[in-house]
């Protein structure tokens, strides 16, 4: 099998960091069929978590900083449960949780850090449906979760 994902990750400069264990009662990744469900991945800055809330004593470029580094988290626990990344067919959908006060309003240009390297990694497979959300706390008190579902 050939390994396009992999090659381009490596042209794009990206080292995927290992998976992370789940922090509670679940699975990091489940599949049903040819869908694979990824459970939300709290945003980490040097092996923790990566605490803030967006307009309160964050900003949206390092919300979106936060959600990039997300992303590479959750392709590692895609090609980790996969075995390879060239299995997905698509990225089918992201959904992002942004800790934030109840007057920001930039929740959808932070989760474009990581719909944004879904698309450089991807290509056109890595368009997606997504959904933004402004929440009052996150787990462990991070900055972003995000969630993701793709088709093999």
């Amino acid at each position: 099998m050939t390994n396009l994902i992999s090659n381009r990750l490596k042209t794009l400069g990206i080292d995927l960091p290992p998976p992370g264990p789940p922090a509670a009662a679940y699975v990091m990744a489940a599949t049903t069929g040819n869908t694979v469900f990824l459970s939300g991945h709290i945003a980490k800055r040097d092996g923790k978590p990566w605490v803030g809330k967006l307009g309160l004593d964050m900003d949206t470029e390092s919300g979106k900083a936060a959600a990039r580094l997300i992303a590479m988290d959750l392709l590692s626990t895609l090609q980790h449960h996969l075995g390879s990344l060239d299995k997905v067919k698509r990225i089918v959908k992201v959904m992002g949780l942004v800790n934030s006060t109840s007057e920001y309003t930039e929740q959808h240009l932070v989760i474009n850090g990581c719909s944004e390297l879904l698309f450089e990694v991807f290509g056109e497979a890595g368009k997606h449906a997504r959904s933004a959300f402004g929440v009052a706390q996150i787990p462990l008190g991070a900055c972003v979760e995000i969630e993701l579902i793709a088709e093999i």
